[in-house]
């Protein structure tokens, strides 16, 4: 069976595309031989016929596999346990194992797929993985690497797996048409990317949990926010938190007519300030010693005083 955590919240919604990556348990092979990839692309063609999963690019490698996927119906998570657990239970009767074949959660990389670029550096990003990995010769062609569904964007579309999408990232790089001059165009483009690829470019993409702009950044926040509720305490939330808190000092400041200058020139212990430090302490999940900062009172340890001293008189 697959190993799973709880640590982080799944973003699913109806449309999400997401990058998604896992390795072997303890980095070990989850492909010994070309059947086991031939099984892997079987059993995603069958989730993606289950889920109605629209896969953009993928690519296999020793001990991990990359996708970037499209759930229409928002079912990222039902999904990956199908998929990965019946994989794994393939995996293991072919080479008569058991026991766990990959390592952990799965990275899931939500990606901003209506703004420009990013769909498309995803997918260039899995595509050059061979690149990166020295698994091609500089003279061999990207499409010699077998295992990735760059070769099959260049096959005619009757040849194509059918979960297989290509018109997104066609569309992506200006080509408007799914034609032989189109394919062409594709690899000229590919190849071009492939000698000019900076690895310094995609540490975002490997680091982070989302890929877009700081607009659609904001709405997965607010939409985790409001699923999962002050009692998660993921990377996700914690940066949630901090700009709620952020929006409801700015507010406070607002009502009370005050600017950033204005409130760092009145007393640390100012009562207005004490009453927005309440509000932000009820309803933000944000230390004591990051409100003190933001509303210039001192340290967390003088801002506790001064709400202890508050509850002592009663207000």
């Amino acid at each position: 069976m697959v190993r799973g955590v709880a640590r982080k919240v799944r973003i699913e919604y109806p449309g999400a595309v997401y990058h998604l990556m896992n390795r072997g348990d303890r980095r070990e092979a989850i492909f010994r031989n070309d059947a086991d990839r031939e099984l892997f692309l079987l059993t995603l063609g069958e989730a993606c016929q289950k889920t109605d999963w629209q896969v953009h690019a993928y690519c296999l490698m020793g001990n991990h596999f990359h996708l970037v996927v499209e759930t229409p119906r928002g079912n990222l998570v039902a999904g990956m346990r199908w998929f990965l657990g019946i994989y794994t239970g393939r995996f293991n009767r072919r080479h008569r194992l058991s026991g766990h074949l990959f390592g952990g959660r799965y990275k899931a990389l939500v990606v901003d797929a209506e703004s420009p670029g990013y769909l498309r550096t995803a997918c260039e990003y899995v595509h050059l993985n061979p690149v990166r990995a020295k698994l091609l010769r500089p003279e061999e062609p990207l499409r010699a690497y077998r295992w990735s569904s760059y070769p099959a964007y260049l096959e005619r579309p009757g040849r194509r797996p059918a979960w297989l999408r290509v018109d997104r990232l066609l569309g992506e790089l200006g080509i408007p048409k799914d034609s032989a001059a189109g394919r062409q165009r594709l690899e000229r483009l590919m190849e071009e990317r492939r000698r000019q690829a900076d690895p310094k470019s995609y540490a975002r993409m490997r680091r982070g949990w989302c890929w877009g702009e700081e607009a659609f950044r904001k709405e997965l926040l607010a939409r985790v926010e409001e699923r999962c509720g002050a009692s998660h305490y993921g990377e996700e939330l914690r940066e949630s938190a901090t700009e709620k808190a952020e929006r409801l000092a700015r507010e406070g400041l607002r009502k009370l007519g005050w600017t950033e200058a204005e409130l760092a020139e009145r007393p640390k212990g100012d009562g207005a300030k004490l009453e927005l430090a309440v509000q932000l302490r009820r309803e933000t999940t944000m230390p004591l010693k990051w409100i003190a900062e933001r509303l210039r009172m001192g340290t967390g340890a003088s801002l506790s005083n001064l709400l202890s001293e508050r509850r002592r008189k009663g207000k």
